[in-house]
């Protein structure tokens, strides 16, 4: 059985708590960075093989990457189950906060039964570097499209409040930066098809190179959500579907595959969940007035060096 050694635990443990909440694909990148590397790398931490110590590393760095969401959103999170409990308490769904926790339920729904019967299959079968690599040009082009449809929606709208005259150029009109709570206001109204189809769409994570919070946000912004909101459902939506993917499996963290290996495991999901808590710091004020093309284009750029390493290796 194969090992994980300090230095691929802290590589990937900082590596995950960046790129599960960038939307450029933590599993994408799992798959392709020991593939480039080769060696001991690409024996020690392939996630497609059944009985790695690497699955169990994983279940920590998905643990610890749930542990900083709730972290950092837990006013908003203590808001959100209160709202909850008190719904199903008077049997009522009046108050924003009431509307949005059920949303974040009913949207959860799809991705947890997709993972619980498509994880397994989606991992054996694509977690291999070449069509990892072509899922990230995939993912790539998704995230341009859906800039596509903001900026769009932008150049609308500025025309329809005849925005001051000056050039078009590529900067997308941005609501004005305000309190969560009104945030998560706006989002209560987003009506149960609608968060149902962007919570649904976190299922084309599953295949390795396709980002969770990429496929999230861009379907938010087909349905008309400013990107800001979009990037926030993305991340409210993204905790519990985190946190269930390494509680379910805890088992493996437990059990022998994490038999000699827990230091590093330990060492991987620290640094997992401060990239994460950073990330989400990062990205939410980023997402306020700043665009998915740089992440596009960096999807596209990797994806294809990777074809290419692997056609001329």
């Amino acid at each position: 059985m194969s090992g994980l050694g300090w230095v691929e635990a802290i590589v990937v443990g900082a590596l995950q708590g960046v790129a599960e909440l960038f939307p450029v694909s933590s599993l994408g990148h799992s798959i392709l960075l020991p593939a480039v590397l080769g060696g001991s790398w690409a024996k020690d931490l392939d996630v497609g093989a059944p009985e790695s110590p690497y699955l169990a590393f994983v279940v920590g760095l998905h643990v610890a990457t749930a542990i900083a969401l709730i972290v950092f959103f837990r006013r908003d999170w203590l808001r959100i189950i209160r709202g909850l409990v008190t719904s199903i308490a008077r049997r009522e769904v009046v108050t924003p906060d009431q509307r949005l926790a059920w949303l974040l339920v009913l949207a959860t729904i799809p991705v947890g039964i997709a993972g619980l019967t498509l994880e397994h299959l989606f991992r054996t079968v694509f977690s291999r570097p070449v069509p990892t690599a072509i899922f990230l040009v995939l993912n790539g082009f998704v995230l341009l499209a859906g800039e596509r449809l903001t900026a769009r929606s932008a150049r609308r709208e500025a025309a329809a409040v005849a925005a001051p005259a000056g050039g078009p150029g590529e900067q997308t009109v941005a609501l004005p930066v305000v309190d969560d709570v009104v945030v998560d206001r706006r989002l209560s109204r987003l009506g149960v098809g609608r968060a149902v189809l962007v919570g649904a769409a976190q299922i084309a994570a599953l295949l390795p190179g396709i980002s969770r919070s990429g496929s999230a946000m861009v379907t938010g912004l087909s349905l008309g959500l400013p990107r800001a909101d979009a990037a926030r459902f993305s991340f409210l939506l993204a905790t519990p579907v985190i946190l269930a993917a390494g509680v379910l499996k805890l088992g493996d963290l437990a059990g022998p595959l994490g038999d000699g290996i827990r230091p590093q495991i330990l060492v991987g999901s620290i640094l997992s969940g401060v990239g994460a808590y950073l990330s989400v710091r990062f990205l939410t004020r980023y997402f306020e007035n700043k665009s998915l093309r740089p992440f596009g284009i960096y999807c596209i750029a990797a994806g294809v060096a990777c074809l290419i390493w692997f056609a001329v290796r």
